[in-house]
């Protein structure tokens, strides 16, 4: 390898000869820069220098597939949480759904208990109201029937007394109050 090296540096060396006087000569600064160079490679290759930037870059590349490995895990892992989260999310979802049928359906059936509810507070209060009419009118008949037979009463009684003498008139009362005790006894 090394003398691949040497013999490539030298060949690419060569044409630029930008120096003057022979090339192999100490004067040349051509062939001290080409022979600095060769102990320059010569040095890093004694140092295992390539070697110990390979072994460098195996260790970094080992890092790096250690590194997209956790990346790896922790993208199946939040692929995992976003899953459960996007489940969980659905189930809620559903439950809310529910929860609103339920109370849509329980809506209408408190609706329907009120509107029956109502019907039979209609219905009790139209009864009052038809039993309050009948009270008040068989009230007022009886009202009527006793106005007409005090007034009856207070027209017979005089015309009775106009018709009748005091005797007979007596004997009308006591006979009443006669008929008054035997009633109330």
């Amino acid at each position: 390898m090394m003398k691949k090296l040497s013999l490539l540096l030298v060949l690419a060396a060569q044409p630029a000869l930008a120096a003057s006087g022979p090339f192999f000569s100490l004067r040349n600064t051509d062939f001290v820069v080409t022979i600095a160079f060769l102990v320059f490679v010569a040095i890093v290759l004694k140092a295992k220098v390539p070697g110990l930037l390979g072994r460098l870059l195996d260790k970094r590349a080992v890092e790096i597939r250690r590194e997209l490995e956790e990346a790896r895990d922790l993208r199946d892992e939040a692929q995992s949480i976003l899953a459960t989260y996007e489940r969980k999310a659905r189930e809620v979802q559903a439950q809310a759904d529910d929860i609103v049928v339920a109370a849509k359906r329980d809506a209408q059936a408190a609706a329907e208990a009120a509107k029956v509810e109502l019907r039979a507070s209609i219905a009790r209060r139209l009864k009052a109201a038809e039993d309050q009419i009948a009270t008040a009118e068989s009230s007022a008949l009886k009202a009527v029937k006793d106005r007409a037979v005090s007034v009856a009463v207070a027209v017979a009684g005089e015309v009775l007394s106009k018709q009748m003498s005091k005797a007979e008139q007596s004997g009308l009362i006591d006979a009443s109050i006669a008929e008054v005790e035997t009633r109330l006894h």
